[in-house]
């Protein structure tokens, strides 16, 4: 899959590989959104390989936007752009899954590029404010999966508004006696089973990919121009 994006602005990376893989080992079908398409790699990754999802992907960045626009064009693949603020969007229909790759970094150091910025950190898209906000976009046994800071796991549970219940848990650690960068969550609205904690992931082993990690980036098979 070829990716055209910015020359000097955000890029997808190792994160969103991830959660792709994460994602893909659950049924996803019917209505699908993704929140934050950046480039609008995510989304189009699972329309390739589901093909008969129905996918709309909303990006409140008109620079990016026009971004997933050329990349659906490119792949020749298709799906519903929304151009706007997650949060303030009129969205006149549900989902049976919502996926993200959101921005989640807190702190003070930012960069200047804005384009960055709105990706990276989570003051554009509050935890509270976005779940809840997914929550009312769900069908009844609607799914939520997406990926977060590993250290924010309790912040996680604790905006994780009912009915939704985590059913789906992993770590990703960058080598193997390294603390969790990265954790990725499924959650289902009325679900009933308790949470399965899948086995952590790796990223590298000694100077290489780890075999899980080279694996997913082989079956993702995406090529990045910036333009």
């Amino acid at each position: 899959m070829i990716l055209y994006q910015p020359e000097n602005g955000y890029c997808y990376n190792s994160d969103t590989m991830f959660l792709y893989d994460f994602i893909s080992k659950f049924n996803i079908k019917g209505d699908v959104l993704e929140v934050g398409g950046g480039c609008g790699v995510l989304g189009l990754l699972l329309k390739r390989d589901f093909p008969k999802i129905s996918l709309s992907i909303i990006e409140k960045q008109k620079i990016m936007a026009e971004f997933i626009k050329k990349n659906i064009k490119e792949n020749a693949l298709k799906a519903e752009v929304i151009e706007g603020d997650f949060l303030t969007a009129e969205i006149n229909k549900k989902f049976d899954f919502i996926v993200s790759n959101p921005p989640f970094y807190k702190g003070t150091l930012k960069s200047e590029n804005e384009i960055i910025k709105i990706a990276r950190y989570e003051e554009y898209l509050p935890i509270k404010e976005f779940f809840e906000k997914v929550n009312t976009l769900l069908k009844e046994r609607g799914e939520f999966i997406f990926c977060y800071d590993a250290k924010r796991i309790d912040d996680i549970v604790k905006y994780m508004p009912v009915p939704l219940k985590i059913t789906d848990i992993r770590f990703m650690h960058p080598r193997l006696n390294k603390k969790a960068t990265l954790v990725m969550v499924r959650a289902k609205r009325h679900a009933k089973s308790m949470v399965f904690i899948h086995p952590p992931l790796i990223g590298f082993e000694g100077e290489s990919y780890s075999e899980e990690a080279a694996k997913i980036y082989k079956k993702a098979a995406t090529k990045s121009v910036k333009i």
